[in-house]
């Protein structure tokens, strides 16, 4: 008998999704049915490949309100900021379907000495795509609408904590008219998720997770001669320039810490100031940290919810003592966040002060509402403290000066790199992380190159 899974809603500790893991058998129809549905699906024209599939991305979010609020039992987030992944799945699906005549077309070289030659991309096969619960509907569509758009089949496994995601997608596939097969669902445990990877039907696999979970993604794929994306964590940094709007950029970089309660690969988890206004900019900081309002994501009031479970937290809240038992000074009172109660998912902010890169709160991941700020001399020091990282996703510097963000930005190893902005993802820019934070590169028209292969043409005149 297979094994099952209950979903635990962080809001209130019900049981909101319980079902039985997917068995050999129900892999094998799904597997056999997406390698089978393939071939004619590649052959389907493009143009319709684009309309289905925009179809598929209208279909799955329509229902806005229930979406919303099933995001918000399923992770915790503020139901007043559902709205804001469902535009955000809108406009990653219907951008990565419009690029998809630019980055398909064939490469034309011209003829020479008689040939005709040019460079097609064709699709790899069945993908098996692997999404996590911090952003469900965000990280899917990174992968699903070009990897379905280039004409692959497509198998989707999503986090067992949002699995009413993985259902609403499922069924907007059989409602925009899919054919079968061309994309499904699977539940599955992570020796299932190794499985089917290994399984010779299945051509590439993209994965949004943790270092840990890409590190056995990896591995798993090493087995066989097939691609792996692998979009991972992040300890993203931002820089404060002593040119910087202060008020604005302390109220961006508390957004950008403790937006989703700090679960995002690509939120900002360290700060460094320059010593001009790094007095300033605490002060700013802090006062707009308090303005957040902790409770039930339920309430339209609420602006900051809970972590995702209470093992997060614990393993978040011992990042935070371990730096105050190092020397580390907090600058937000627990006490202000009425709800915050040690021993359940619901954690007051935290901004540490007196920290150093020897602390975990400066150097492993936190993924939590918990951030660090450090004062830096100037973009020589500021630099080394973000390029010292396992990790580099995204950075960002706060300035007035356009040149010199572009000048500090060549010399930061990150994948993205912003003035003025945090904790936001253009669909039309490439979205790669360097070190830690992954391989691969998704969306833009660079997005769909890792989901095709080139095929060069070399074709001979008939003489005469």
């Amino acid at each position: 008998m297979s094994k099952g899974f209950r979903t635990i809603s962080p809001v209130d500790g019900s049981i909101i999704f319980e079902r039985a893991l997917d068995g050999a058998d129900e892999v094998e129809h799904v597997l056999g049915g997406a390698n089978e549905a393939f071939e004619t699906w590649r052959q389907t024209d493009l143009a319709q490949r684009c309309t289905m599939v925009r179809r598929f991305v209208e279909l799955a979010v329509h229902e806005t309100d229930a979406v919303s609020q099933e995001l918000t039992m399923q992770m915790g987030r503020p139901v007043r900021d559902g709205g804001a992944e469902i535009g955000g799945w809108l406009l990653r699906g219907r951008t990565m379907v419009d690029l998809a005549p630019q980055a398909l077309a064939d490469i034309e070289l011209g003829e020479r000495d008689g040939f005709t030659r040019f460079i097609r991309r064709e699709p790899l096969g069945v993908v098996f795509v692997v999404a996590p619960w911090n952003y469900p509907w965000l990280t899917a569509v990174n992968a699903l609408v070009p990897a379905l758009v280039a004409g692959n089949t497509v198998v989707l496994k999503h986090s067992e904590q949002t699995p009413l995601v993985a259902e609403r997608i499922g069924r907007a596939a059989r409602e925009a008219g899919l054919p079968a097969g061309v994309l499904q669902v699977l539940y599955l445990d992570h020796g299932g998720v190794a499985d089917v990877i290994g399984d010779p039907r299945v051509a590439f696999v993209a994965f949004t997770g943790s270092v840990d979970g890409g590190h056995a993604i990896q591995h798993a794929a090493s087995k066989r001669f097939i691609g792996a994306a692998l979009e991972l964590g992040g300890k993203d940094p931002a820089y404060v320039c002593s040119d910087a709007d202060v008020a604005r950029s302390a109220a961006n970089l508390v957004e950008g810490s403790f937006y989703n309660a700090g679960q995002s690969c690509c939120g900002i988890e360290r700060i460094y100031v320059h010593q001009h206004v790094y007095e300033p900019f605490l002060e700013a900081f802090v006062a707009t940290a308090n303005e957040l309002l902790l409770g039930d994501p339920r309430d339209s009031s609420t602006t900051l919810g809970p972590v995702v479970r209470i093992r997060n937290a614990e393993g978040i809240q011992a990042q935070i003592d371990e730096a105050i038992g190092s020397g580390a000074r907090p600058l937000l009172d627990p006490g202000h966040f009425k709800e915050a109660k040690r021993g359940l998912p619901y954690m007051a902010p935290q901004a540490l002060v007196d920290v150093d890169h020897s602390m975990r709160i400066m150097s492993e991941e936190t993924f939590g509402p918990a951030v660090g700020i450090m004062r830096v001399r100037g973009d020589v020091e500021a630099i080394a403290l973000m390029n010292d990282s396992m990790y580099g996703l995204t950075a960002s510097v706060w300035t007035n000066d356009l040149e010199h963000a572009q000048q500090v930005g060549t010399r930061v190893e990150t994948g993205t790199w912003f003035m003025n902005r945090c904790d936001y993802l253009d669909p039309e820019l490439a979205w790669v992380g360097v070190k830690d934070s992954g391989r691969g590169c998704s969306l833009s028209t660079l997005g769909y190159a890792q989901l095709t292969r080139p095929k060069s043409f070399h074709l001979r005149h008939t003489p005469g």
